[in-house]
């Protein structure tokens, strides 16, 4: 089996089990799956951050187990700490995650790296549960921007890549496979545009922001598996690589597609 084909049928198989689940879930099932699903990016993240086995386990339990207590504990304020979940994660991916990948910064003190998982994986559990609550349709679509950005810029790298995006973070992104990811995003821009009514340029600009935010999120998890030592995250799934490697590009996307929608629902 080449590497291709066992990453295309780790994929399918993902596919075929997250998106039943987007469609059918209720919404605690659906809280209960995703926070697993974030106890696992947890898991790995202590482990890149050299916690020890019994660490790393307690560390993705409370925070999966913290996550899912969060709405209940708050009760009526809930609304008020999920934007406030959603504005931490809006600054750290604006503000301090490039100033991190520019400075070279290692954090390797445990509490520095416990604190910045939970900054990272919290918020992402609770945009998924946003998203996810004002329709499947809205999750999904957004997800497709990182999926399509993914596939266009692993193909576009592949066969037309020659210049190097960021080298010593993570030599095999290419300026070429960020500008096919572009390229797909467009097009996908304008279905969405000719299918909802929506205006093509803020669409394209909207896509664009997020491709930004996405090639941010896997160039930051790139550069802690580079100074931890690893070449990915964990190896649950084939050809991919861990639970994080596979989401990173999501922990800065979706956090700031919900802001934005909460902007909109607000300003509406």
């Amino acid at each position: 089996m080449t590497p291709l084909f066992r990453r295309v049928l780790t994929a399918a198989l993902l596919l075929a089990v997250f998106v039943p689940a987007v469609l059918w879930a209720p919404a605690w099932l659906w809280a209960i799956l995703m926070a697993g699903l974030i106890g696992m990016a947890a898991y790995e993240w202590a482990r890149l951050s050299h916690f020890p086995p019994l660490s790393a386990r307690a560390y993705a339990g409370l925070l999966a187990l913290g996550a899912l207590a969060l709405p209940a504990v708050m009760g009526a304020d809930w609304p008020t700490y999920q934007t406030a979940l959603i504005l931490l994660a809006i600054g750290f991916w604006l503000l301090v995650a490039p100033l991190w990948l520019l400075g070279r910064w290692h954090a390797p003190k445990p509490f520095v790296r416990a604190v910045v998982g939970v900054v990272v994986l919290v918020p992402t559990w609770v945009a998924l549960l946003y998203l996810h609550a004002r329709g499947p349709t809205i999750l999904l679509g957004v997800m497709a921007i990182v999926w399509i950005a993914d596939t266009a810029a692993y193909f576009a790298g592949r066969h037309f890549g020659r210049h190097k995006l960021a080298p010593t973070i993570s030599p095999g992104k290419t300026w070429e496979g960020v500008a096919g990811a572009l390229v797909a995003l467009a097009l996908y821009a304008g279905a969405l545009s000719l299918l909802a009514g929506m205006s093509l340029l803020w669409l394209f600009l909207m896509v664009s922001g997020l491709l930004y935010l996405s090639v941010l999120g896997d160039l930051f998890e790139s550069w802690i598996k580079r100074v931890s030592g690893m070449k990915d995250s964990g190896d649950l799934l084939p050809g991919h690589g861990g639970v994080l490697d596979r989401i990173d590009a999501l922990t800065s996307t979706l956090p700031i597609a919900t802001g934005m929608l909460m902007w909109l629902e607000r300003s509406a």
